[in-house]
């Protein structure tokens, strides 16, 4: 039942983030940033949110920094939406998932590219040693 409960409250928390941070915030340093997460403790009293920034590096710094500011307003915000007795505490976790995803599809390339290497020697190679007298080929049965 606490699972179901957080797993609810969790979802809420992230849409009525993300719908705030689509109307902006007031804060010139705040990117394009994408709520991708949000997990509660089970007490429900902590809310850690994982976002994304669209950018270079500086600009997800500054987006960290930004959303760090602004975290009373958002809380205050998610309190008024839930109407929850006690609103969760929030936390801003930058999301490794793009940069996990980047490295996944860069040694994806690698092992195809090796595989491709592979294939070519395959087929550019010869059995070693002498070929087999007594080697009889067989045909498939067909019924």
């Amino acid at each position: 039942m606490a699972g179901e409960r957080q797993a609810r409250l969790a979802d809420r928390i992230r849409v009525i983030l993300a719908e705030r941070l689509e109307k902006g915030l007031r804060d010139p340093r705040l990117g394009f940033v994408t709520i991708t997460d949000v997990r509660v403790t089970g007490d429900l009293q902590h809310a850690s949110a994982f976002y994304t920034v669209l950018g270079t590096e500086e600009e997800r710094v500054a987006s960290g920094a930004a959303l760090t500011a602004a975290t009373g307003l958002l809380r205050k915000e998610v309190g008024r939406q839930l109407g929850v007795r006690l609103v969760p505490t929030l936390e801003f976790i930058p999301d490794a998932l793009p940069e996990n995803a980047d490295h996944i599809s860069d040694l994806l390339r690698q092992a195809r590219e090796r595989d491709e290497e592979v294939a070519k020697l395959a087929a550019a190679g010869s059995y070693a040693g002498e070929s087999d007298p007594y080697r009889v080929e067989v045909e498939p049965q067909t019924d």
